[in-house]
Parts: C-alpha cells; sequence; structure tokens
C-alpha cells in the first residue's frame, strides 16, 4: 500500500525577530524621518543635542527594566528625582559659607543625591516585599510624596541653585570628552553596566525567574523579596545618577521637574522589548527605547505636523502599541 500520509515541508524562509531588531528599524526609520524633513537632523549639533537629551531618561530606564523584568513597576522615578534636586540644591547653597563655590561641595552635593536615591528605592522595596502591598500603589503614593516635598522645599516656587556654584557645577552638563559630552558618557557607563548585570549575573537570572513565576522561584531557593528590593534600590540609585547629571543644566528644581519622566522611562523600556508583566528584560533595547523617544521629540520639533504639547499624547499611544505589539502572535494565534 503507498504511503498516503501527507507531510507539511519545514519553512525555510527567514523570520525577522521584531522582538530583538524592532526597536533598531525603528530607530533607523525615524532617523530616516528626521533628515528627509530636515536636514539639519543629523547636523553634529543636533545629534549631541539628542544623545545628552536622551541620557536622562536612558539612565532611569536602565533602572526600571531591572524592576519591570521582576515583575515590579516604579510610578515615582520623576517625582523622585524632582525631590533629590530639590534637597541637592538647598544642601550646597547651604554649604557654600562653610566650604565655598569648589568642587567638595559639589561632590558633597552629588553624594547626597546618591544616598537620597538609594533609601527612597529601598523604601518603595520594603513596602512592596515587606509590607505585602502592590508595587503599583506603593510608587504612587511614594510619587505623591516626593511630589509634595520639593513643592514644600520650595515654598510652593523654585528652589535656584546659588549663581556662585553653578560654575563649577555647570561643566557636568555641559563639558565634553574626547568630543562627548559628560552626560552621554555617564549613560554608557550605566547602559554598560546595567547589560553585565542583566545579562552576565546571577542577579539578572533571578530577575528573569522571578518575573516569569515567583512562586516557582521561590520554590527554587531564590531570595524573592531580598532580589525584588535590590531592584527599587537599583532604580533609585539610577534617579540619583540622572538627577546629578540634569541639575546643572538649569540649576532649578521645582514641582514641574521630572514630570512624565516616569511614564518615558517605563515606555523607553517596553519600545525596547522588556516584556511589562516581567520575565523578559532587554537593556540593549531599552537603550534603543530612550533614543527612540528623544528621536520623535526631536522630529516634533523640526516640524509643525504634531504640537509639541502632544509628547505626552505620542508617548502614551507608543506605550499601547508596543504592549499590543508584545501580545500580539503573528502567526495567528494569541500570547497569553
Amino acid at each position: 500500500m503507498p504511503d498516503t500520509a501527507q507531510t507539511q515541508p519545514a519553512s525555510n524562509k527567514p523570520k525577522i525577530d521584531l522582538k530583538m531588531y524592532g526597536p533598531a528599524i525603528a530607530l533607523a526609520l525615524l532617523c530616516i524621518l528626521g533628515f528627509s524633513l530636515n536636514t539639519a537632523f543629523l547636523s553634529e549639533g543636533n545629534i549631541t543635542n539628542l544623545l545628552t537629551r536622551s541620557a536622562f531618561i536612558g539612565i532611569i530606564a536602565v533602572g526600571a527594566t531591572f524592576v519591570i523584568t521582576a515583575g515590579g513597576i516604579d510610578l515615582s522615578v520623576g517625582s523622585m528625582a524632582a525631590a533629590i534636586a530639590g534637597v541637592m540644591i538647598i544642601l550646597m547653597n547651604s554649604l557654600i559659607d562653610v566650604l565655598g563655590t569648589g568642587t567638595l561641595t559639589v561632590v558633597i552635593g552629588a553624594t547626597s543625591a546618591i544616598i537620597l536615591g538609594a533609601l527612597a528605592g529601598l523604601a518603595n522595596g520594603l513596602l512592596t516585599t515587606k509590607g505585602k502591598i502592590e508595587a503599583f500603589i506603593v510608587t504612587l503614593g511614594t510619587m505623591g510624596i516626593f511630589r509634595s516635598l520639593v513643592t514644600y522645599f520650595a515654598d510652593g516656587g523654585t528652589l535656584s541653585l546659588s549663581f556662585e556654584i553653578r560654575g563649577t557645577y555647570r561643566p557636568v552638563y555641559y563639558e565634553s570628552i574626547l568630543g562627548v559630552p559628560i552626560p552621554v558618557w555617564v549613560f554608557i557607563m550605566v547602559a554598560i553596566s546595567g547589560w553585565f548585570l542583566m545579562n552576565r549575573t546571577t542577579f539578572g537570572r533571578y530577575c528573569t525567574a522571578i518575573g516569569s513565576n515567583e512562586h516557582v522561584a521561590q520554590y527554587s531557593a531564590i531570595n524573592v523579596n531580598k532580589i525584588k528590593t535590590w531592584t527599587y534600590v537599583i532604580q533609585g540609585l539610577c534617579v540619583a545618577l540622572a538627577t546629578v547629571i540634569y541639575v546643572p543644566r538649569l540649576g532649578s528644581a521645582s514641582s514641574s521637574t521630572g514630570v512624565l519622566w516616569e511614564l518615558e522611562a517605563i515606555a523607553a523600556v517596553i519600545i525596547g522589548g522588556t516584556v511589562l508583566k516581567g520575565g523578559y528584560g532587554r537593556i540593549g533595547g531599552t537603550i534603543l527605547g530612550a533614543l527612540i523617544l528623544t528621536t520623535i521629540g526631536n522630529i516634533l520639533n523640526f516640524t509643525d505636523l504634531v504640537s509639541n504639547y502632544l509628547n505626552g499624547t505620542m508617548q502614551g499611544l507608543i506605550i499601547i502599541v508596543a504592549v499590543w505589539l508584545q501580545r500580539a502572535d503573528w502567526g495567528g494565534k494569541s500570547k497569553t
């Protein structure tokens, strides 16, 4: 009897992994669009400005990648940055009479910012893990606390860094090393450190395991509470570092400082391919996501097609589309 079974030949058609290569393709298309709208888009000055502005959100987004990969969320980063900036400015202004306007005053101010960021992240982490409160609720609450604190410190106005010390602190934002702005160097170092921590250490593997299935991770002898708390500490440190290089840009802090930074950070992470529900994180993708967001804002500055006031709308739409793309199965089935 002839064999009548029919076998389906395997398809050798190459497939593009959108999760892996999508962000890079999107960034390339945006650059082409920007150049087609205005040739000045690829000028040295504009590229330098674009990379420098990407540094702030990019640094914060690297921290957010760890939090989200482990199944958490942090909505307080923008308000945290504002509060840290306010404390930095108050401290440095008060030290001028004692230490003068030299580098030591700036170093003390920056060190205080790093400590405050770590403590703020630790508070978010402990309330989430030891307090058994949903991360969304905890960080929503601390978002309000941090924002009200900076408003209180500024008495409803603006905290301004003393003019005498601005000359010392200003180079942190405006100077370059080997032609590359200092904020970009900081971004590069944070990105490399974050990539190594996520992909080459047990900590990164534990974050992925916890985000995939927290209960299984516990049964696998992973200290879930410790790892999740550390992700929030890393987030706080990243926020503090971004604040340190942001303050010399304007030399002030107010209730409007850092508004929507949490939206931009989460958008950068999701655009980069990190899964919002946890279990999969990509530092490289997050970096591309931050560049994509900044590039979109930069393109809007070059054209009147969309008002700059709609940046928040664009970012919100990007998050929705990015999450939908993550859930879509291009083979015809929906992901759960």
